[in-house]
Order: C-alpha cells, then sequence, then structure tokens
C-alpha cells in the first residue's frame, strides 16, 4: 500500500534548514562531525534533483505549458457554457413533489 505524503511532510522530507543548522553547530564545536553532516546534505540536495527531474511537464517549455494551459481554459469555457445550455433547456417534466 503507497503512503499518500501531505504537503508537510514533503516540504519537512525537502527541508535543508535543519541540516545546515546541524552542520553550523558542529563547526562551532570544532566537531569532527561535520564531514558527515555536509555529506547528509549534499545526499538530500541530489535527492531533491532527483524528485524534481522525475516530475510531470519538467521537460516542457513555459511557452509550451502556457500555450496547453490557455488551451485547457477555452475547453473548460466552452464546457461550462454547454453545460448552462443544458440546464436551461428543461427537456425533461420534472414531477413536484406534492
Amino acid at each position: 500500500m503507497a503512503a499518500v505524503q501531505t504537503k508537510q511532510e514533503l516540504e519537512e522530507d525537502y527541508s535543508i534548514l535543519p541540516m545546515v543548522h546541524d552542520i553550523i553547530k558542529c563547526m562551532d564545536k570544532d566537531s569532527a562531525d561535520v564531514h558527515q553532516e555536509l555529506i547528509k546534505l549534499k545526499s538530500k540536495i541530489q535527492e531533491a534533483r532527483d524528485q524534481i527531474s522525475t516530475m510531470p511537464g519538467i521537460d516542457v517549455s513555459p511557452a509550451v505549458q502556457q500555450q496547453q494551459l490557455l488551451t485547457l481554459r477555452e475547453q473548460v469555457r466552452t464546457k461550462k457554457q454547454l453545460l448552462k445550455k443544458y440546464k436551461s433547456l428543461c427537456m425533461f417534466d420534472v414531477p413536484k413533489a406534492s
């Protein structure tokens, strides 16, 4: 069963500020863990890059995306007009509750 992540969980997954904070704390203490924390940060950034590269539409130019958006908006407008038209036709006699 695939777990659905909430927006907050996704933001926490790719938040690098806590990692940067840990690196700064290690540097203040002159700890040897700085290198290990930097490796964690690099891997987290690479995971985010990989996730971005698999997103749908990332390979489509902004101009093409804008054209697709305009086309979809026109389709929505046409369908709304058709719905309004068919609702106003009242082709069926609806019995009134008595």
